[in-house]
């Protein structure tokens, strides 16, 4: 089984590959993405916990000429189970969700969360009507589906465990006037100060 930043390395390079918009969810994660591969197409969440599958839906509703990949922590997804039936019910084909469990609260200590005993997001997300739901917990695998499956859910199964990885040397104002940029040409916000 892989850690996460080997899952993030082959899901920000694969974005990376395809022009892809990729939010990523609050805390180390979204560090060790800025450590592995930082674009103006990533968006770091640093605040809101379990918001990132929420804003990565509304972003693929707002520009659907893009492909959106969010990845979420299983214990933010766990706040906020409801944009699973929201996903369900709106189906964009330009939304990939990519749930990283490691069980744990990565980011607070590596306090267990209820994947680690017997809540399946997998099956979660199927109940909640997201016709296309995929588990992996190898690069291997992760690699393909990221190849085939464009839009749905894919949960990705990791061990537990953060890289050590700097802090974001952007403030959360400028994280978000660059990825508007990217999104938004020629948008005023473009070049907005900290």
């Amino acid at each position: 089984m892989m850690i996460r930043l080997d899952a993030i390395k082959v899901i920000a390079d694969k974005a990376k590959k395809d022009g892809s918009l990729l939010i990523s969810n609050i805390g180390i994660p979204s560090k060790e993405l800025y450590c592995l591969c930082d674009t103006q197409r990533n968006f770091y969440m640093l605040g809101s916990m379990g918001l990132a599958s929420s804003i990565g839906l509304g972003l693929s509703l707002a520009q659907p000429q893009r492909h959106v990949i969010t990845m979420e922590g299983d214990g933010s997804m766990l706040m906020n189970l409801g944009s699973l039936a929201t996903i369900a019910s709106q189906h964009p084909e330009n939304y990939l969700l990519i749930i990283i469990d490691n069980g744990t609260y990565g980011s607070t200590g590596d306090e267990p969360t209820a994947t680690s005993l017997y809540t399946d997001l997998a099956a979660m997300a199927k109940g909640a009507g997201i016709k296309e739901v995929h588990v992996t917990d190898d690069p291997e695998s992760l690699i393909r589906l990221l190849d085939e499956v464009k839009s749905g859910v894919i949960v990705v199964k990791v061990r537990p465990g953060n890289a050590q990885t700097p802090v974001i040397d952007m403030c959360p104002e400028a994280i978000l006037a660059r990825f508007m940029g990217e999104v938004l040409e020629n948008t005023h916000i473009k070049n907005a100060q900290c």
